[in-house]
C-alpha cells in the first residue's frame, strides 16, 4: 500500500443517519470513513502516539490536568498557543500530507458549492465559507478519550486563520455539544458522533464553543482494537 492510499476508502453517509447542518457553517457527515479507513487511521494514531513527541497529558495554567491525552502534528498545541517543540522537548512530528489531503476532501464534500461563494479567492462571501477555498491545513491534534473523559466547552482561537476545522471520530460514540459563539451557556445542540463520522465547522460556526459531554463506553467497533475514543482535528494554523 502506498502512502497516498493510507486514508482512502470513503463512502457516502448511510440513509439512516444522513447529512445534517446543526448550525450555520457546521456540517455532519455520518459514516464518512469506512471500516478499512478507520483501521488505517487508528494504526496511524498509534504511530503518532509513540515517543518522542508522543501522546501526553496536558496540564492547564490553573494547575489541573485534562482528562484526555493528546499528541500534536505539525506544531505542538499547548494552553493556549502553538510551538515547534513537544512536551518532552523534542521536535514535533511533521504534519502528514495524506492527512492534509483528507481534510481538503472533507471541506470540499462538506460545503460543496458553498466552498467559494462569490467572495473571491478566500471564500467567505454571502454564500461562501471563509478559508475554504485554498484550504491548506498544517496542524492536527489527536485526542484520546479513555472511559470517563470529557472536554469542557471551549473555542478554537489559537490559530491565526478562520479556515474550517475538520474533526474525525474513531472508536466510542460521544455526545458532542455545539454551542454558540458568545458564551458557554445555552443555546447549544448536542450531537451524537460515532466512529467514522466527519464534522466540519467553519464560517459562522468556526468560533462556536464546543466540547464533549461524555463518551459511551463499549460502542466502538471491536475490529478496531481501540478502547475509548480517538478524535483527530485538522486545522490551518495561519502561523
Amino acid at each position: 500500500m502506498t502512502q497516498g492510499e493510507l486514508f482512502g476508502g470513503l463512502f457516502d453517509a448511510s440513509p439512516e443517519r444522513g447529512r445534517s447542518e446543526p448550525a450555520p457553517g457546521a456540517v455532519l457527515l455520518p459514516g464518512w470513513l469506512d471500516a478499512a479507513a478507520q483501521l488505517r487511521l487508528v494504526a496511524a494514531c498509534r504511530d503518532w502516539a509513540r515517543p518522542p513527541a508522543g501522546m501526553h497529558t496536558v496540564r492547564m495554567p490553573t494547575g489541573g490536568t485534562m482528562s484526555v491525552r493528546m499528541v500534536s502534528l505539525g506544531l505542538h498545541w499547548y494552553p493556549y498557543g502553538y510551538r515547534g517543540v513537544a512536551e518532552d522537548g523534542t521536535p514535533v512530528k511533521p504534519f502528514p500530507p495524506e492527512l492534509g489531503a483528507l481534510a481538503r476532501r472533507a471541506v470540499a464534500e462538506a460545503y460543496g458549492a458553498h466552498v467559494g461563494g462569490d467572495s473571491g479567492a478566500g471564500g467567505g462571501g454571502p454564500d461562501g465559507i471563509a478559508g475554504a477555498v485554498g484550504y491548506e491545513p498544517d496542524v492536527a491534534i489527536v485526542n484520546h478519550y479513555p472511559h470517563g473523559a470529557r472536554m469542557g466547552l471551549h473555542q478554537d482561537r489559537d490559530e491565526r486563520a478562520d479556515a474550517p476545522v475538520v474533526s474525525l471520530s474513531l472508536g466510542d460514540t460521544c455526545v458532542f455539544r455545539l454551542g454558540n459563539t458568545e458564551t458557554r451557556a445555552r443555546p447549544w445542540t448536542d450531537l451524537e458522533l460515532r466512529g467514522g463520522d466527519l464534522l466540519v465547522f467553519g464560517g459562522p460556526a468556526r468560533f462556536a464553543y464546543h466540547g464533549v459531554v461524555r463518551t459511551l463506553p463499549g460502542t466502538a467497533d471491536p475490529a478496531l482494537g481501540l478502547t475509548g475514543r480517538l478524535n483527530i482535528t485538522v486545522r490551518q494554523s495561519g502561523l
